[in-house]
């Protein structure tokens, strides 16, 4: 069996996979809280026909023995939660983490999905809401129509001011973190939901044992490196040109074999 032919073949595949990951994330390079996927491979098994350890005909042992590659598969797409930077907005409904942290949010058929993306808003009866209106749970809800600024210090306490010049406490946001973010499921809409890898939530005050802080009038922005995934990109190109090249390569090698006359 020619193996080249088949481990030309996974490598391509491989590659194409490699560059769907960096296509996605340039594609969500501006997209609120976005966290890049890093694709890691792993080799596949191998064929000895002499295996390393093995004894000789004199019963000398084998040093270094044949192995024999069939290529490599993709075995994760990982989620890299590093830190995004802050942009300033002046939006009092706009919050960034700055640190480990996600915001609680109620979908449609009542289960909770969690998402970095601070940009909020306020529903017809004053809940706090995503950009989609889901609400946002541990967090202030009923929030006056009289209101004239809402105020959010760094551990999530909230403030607001009403018409007639007056301040009122109006709860404090949570945060709820994984012992594994990298297990958690993305379903879009940057949300992300609970799995078994990811472990379950635990909630807590923002500032607090290890969460990270809220910082108003701030958006966190992917933490997507436009320079970084461009070489990637030519990496994986070149990667996939090569393979390509091993396979025809081999193909011509074949057709020689075929063209020997005896």
């Amino acid at each position: 069996m020619n193996l080249s032919l088949y481990a030309g073949a996974t490598g391509m595949e491989a590659q194409q996979l490699s560059l769907n990951v960096i296509s996605n994330n340039i594609a969500n390079v501006n997209t609120t809280g976005f966290k890049k996927s890093k694709i890691e491979f792993q080799d596949l098994l191998y064929q000895n026909p002499r295996p390393v350890g093995g004894e000789t005909g004199a019963g000398n042992i084998v040093p270094v023995g044949i192995e024999m590659g069939n290529g490599t598969k993709v075995t994760s797409t990982a989620r890299v939660f590093s830190q995004g930077s802050l942009t300033h907005t002046e939006r009092e409904l706009d919050f960034a983490i700055d640190g480990i942290g996600f915001f609680e949010v109620e979908r449609a058929d009542g289960t909770s999905s969690y998402t970095r993306d601070g940009a909020l808003k306020v529903g017809p009866n004053g809940e706090i809401t995503t950009s989609d209106g889901l609400p946002v749970l541990n967090g202030p809800n009923n929030l006056p129509p009289d209101r004239v600024g809402i105020f959010v210090d760094p551990s999530g306490l909230v403030s607001i001011q009403l018409s007639d010049g007056t301040i009122q406490q109006s709860g404090q946001f949570q945060l709820t973190r994984f012992s594994n973010s990298a297990g958690l499921k993305s379903i879009g809409g940057n949300l992300y939901i609970e799995t078994t890898a990811s472990g379950p939530p635990e909630a807590g005050l923002p500032n607090e044992n290890g969460f990270g802080g809220i910082q108003q009038g701030y958006l966190e922005m992917s933490n997507v490196n436009v320079v970084e995934e461009m070489v990637n990109m030519i990496v994986a190109q070149r990667a996939y040109e090569i393979n390509g090249k091993s396979i025809q390569t081999s193909d011509e090698m074949m057709g020689r074999v075929n063209q020997l006359k005896r």
